[in-house]
């Protein structure tokens, strides 16, 4: 049982991972084919993020009550049943509505996917290092989603419509294997008693606000990184095809590093203990690299800080959720999850949209000041999270 659940687990966080780098990935695609202005794509990219940070209060008392398997399924069917209707919107307001199904899709998903991969991974004994192995599988959904879809409409000339609907049916695909898998009871899940008195946590509370960090930052860089290098692109590049392609290329390699960065950690045994030291190094990198990107004319240096902060923000997540994992019972990871996630998702729903209206007067090279200063602040967060020191497991 545990071995098909674990890969319906991973197949939820790599979904999850095509809603979180849609955006990005097809952007200009996007715009051009519904004639949308930037705004109101940033409007699209908030709507999805905001019903996210929403629907993760709901999400936990569901799985406490019906289960992990519905979940799984609404997750999915939700989901592809978004993709489908945001390639064919034939309106802003439909496309508006398919991002509000895409974020109740992916929180679904993402609560399957992250509570049931510590559990399931490494017999529960280590959860940052299961948390790190399971979310690689998130970055190569970062991988697949932009490199398959600038192929599809950049190399292949398929119609922007056809080419987001392929995913939509990948994950039908990933929906069968769920209706076929037999999940594990829930232990206790997301109940809103237990949710009040674990935000007294102070514990939880940094991590919660550490993931609003991380989150903001690696949202915002999935969903800006393809406009960036097309600016600085553009500087050596007159084909405007060549550009987007080249973008969207560049926008895949954030998520191999990411996947491979995910690899590498999960090889680390014993994560868990030196999880803080980890998190706070890692923001350190994330921030040299950003910097890199908002200094260089060099198409060469900005792959190169591309590859870099996404080799640095691959354990940051899977790592921060695993060690504040490891300070309680895991009948809680549900409220546990549910509010870390919670607080964490009001980064990307606000974070990206600020960057793009700040490149309005300038660049998204010049914007990317605001994802430094996160950066920055994630680095104390980390450091305040190790003062608090090791706590025993909270039932």
């Amino acid at each position: 049982m545990k071995s098909m659940t674990a890969v319906v687990a991973l197949m939820a966080v790599f979904s999850l991972a095509m809603c979180f780098i849609i955006f990005g990935s097809i952007s200009t695609d996007l715009m051009d084919a519904k004639s949308f202005s930037g705004s109101q794509f940033g409007t699209l990219v908030m709507v999805m993020f905001l019903t996210s940070s929403l629907v993760q209060l709901i999400i936990g008392p569901a799985v406490d009550k019906f289960g992990y398997k519905p979940l799984a399924i609404i997750g999915f069917v939700v989901t592809s049943l978004s993709m489908f209707l945001l390639a064919f919107a034939p309106s802003f307001a439909v496309a508006v509505l398919a991002c509000f199904l895409m974020g109740i899709g992916a929180m679904s998903l993402n609560t399957v996917g992250n509570t049931l991969i510590p559990v399931v991974l490494f017999q529960g004994k280590d959860p940052a290092r299961a948390s790190n192995f399971g979310n690689a599988f998130f970055g190569l959904g970062y991988v697949a989603m932009p490199f398959l879809f600038t192929l599809f409409v950049k190399t292949l000339g398929m119609k922007f419509n056809i080419s987001l609907s392929i995913f939509g049916l990948l994950v039908v695909i990933f929906l069968v294997f769920a209706l076929m898998t037999k999940f594990p009871s829930v232990p206790s899940g997301f109940q809103l008693s237990k949710a009040f008195k674990l935000l007294g946590s102070l514990p939880i509370l940094i991590a919660a606000l550490a993931l609003f960090c991380y989150m903001s930052l690696e949202v915002s860089m999935g969903t800006w990184i393809k406009t960036l290098m097309e600016e600085i692109l553009g500087k050596t590049i007159s084909d405007a095809k060549a550009i987007g392609f080249w973008a969207g290329m560049i926008l895949s390699l954030y998520g191999a590093s990411m996947m491979l960065g995910r690899f590498i950690s999960s090889a680390i045994k014993n994560l868990t203990k030196i999880g803080i030291r980890v998190i706070a190094t890692m923001a350190i990198v994330s921030l040299i690299a950003i910097v890199l990107m908002m200094v260089t004319k060099s198409t060469a240096l900005g792959v190169v800080s591309v590859f870099l902060v996404g080799l640095a923000f691959a354990p940051i997540f899977p790592t921060l959720v695993g060690v504040t994992f490891a300070k309680y019972d895991s009948s809680l990871y549900g409220s546990i999850f549910g509010i870390m996630f919670c607080i964490g998702l009001l980064g990307p729903t606000f974070v990206p949209k600020f960057i793009g209206n700040m490149s309005q007067d300038s660049t998204i090279q010049q914007s990317f000041i605001i994802a430094a200063v996160i950066a920055a602040i994630l680095f104390i967060f980390a450091i305040l999270l190790g003062f608090i020191g090791k706590s025993k497991k909270q039932a």
